[in-house]
């Protein structure tokens, strides 16, 4: 990870942002969360609305965001992820932040206002489709999810190497509603990708996995070939 370098104009800055979070702390909320299985460290219970418009008084900062990430409050987390610069996201970065995810919360704020944006994304897309915690491999599923919905200057081959990954992930009931979301994005995406979906299904519906094969059902159900 990034050494975090003493700057007196930053930590202002940082400073504060923790304040402002305190002013839109919402209990109810924090607990709601808590109760859905959504847990953090600290939950201030910010809603996401606030906290895009309090990243909207800011300008975007490597450093600021690496400092609010330490800080591992929920709201901290998730105005990194707002703050952050795109061009300067290290795959370093990406791997350490995506590996200590624990809810799928952070995951997809991260993938849809960071992750998707920097350099890296469709390697590591690629490569966190084989990781061994759940959490890497949901971020996985939902950033090429969030990749084909976003990047639209990217050729539909991009997409095409992650196929053979998702086969063996389509095993998992845990991801299943992640999986059906981001191949629903893909079919919507062009012709090409929805001719690809249709061959992904049948390759599902031959699987030996129960699980598999009501992902296909379900993608036949709601896609309009």
């Amino acid at each position: 990870m990034d050494i975090l370098l003493d700057d007196p104009v930053i930590e202002q800055e940082f400073q504060a942002l923790l304040r402002k979070i305190r002013l839109y702390k919402n209990g109810e909320v924090s607990v709601s969360m808590k109760e859905k299985g959504i847990t953090y460290r600290i939950n201030w219970g910010v809603s996401i609305m606030d906290l895009r418009n309090i990243a909207k008084e800011h300008i975007p900062s490597h450093l600021l965001a690496l400092k609010l990430w330490n800080k591992q409050w929920r709201e901290t987390m998730i105005l990194a992820t707002l703050l952050d610069e795109p061009k300067l996201v290290s795959e370093q970065q990406m791997d350490f932040w995506t590996k200590s995810f624990e809810n799928s919360e952070i995951a997809e704020q991260a993938s849809a206002n960071l992750w998707w944006k920097s350099p890296p994304a469709y390697v590591k897309a690629l490569e966190w489709c084989r990781g061994k915690k759940h959490w890497v491999r949901y971020t996985a599923v939902h950033l090429i999810g969030r990749l084909a919905m976003s990047d639209k200057k990217s050729p539909d081959e991009m997409f095409e190497p992650f196929f053979e990954e998702l086969v063996p992930l389509s095993r998992d009931m845990a991801l299943s509603v992640v999986l059906e979301r981001t191949l629903i994005i893909l079919a919507n995406r062009s012709e090409s990708l929805s001719q690809m979906i249709n061959e992904f299904i049948e390759v599902l519906k031959n699987s030996d996995s129960e699980v598999s094969k009501e992902l296909a059902s379900n993608l036949d159900q709601a896609i309009n070939f």
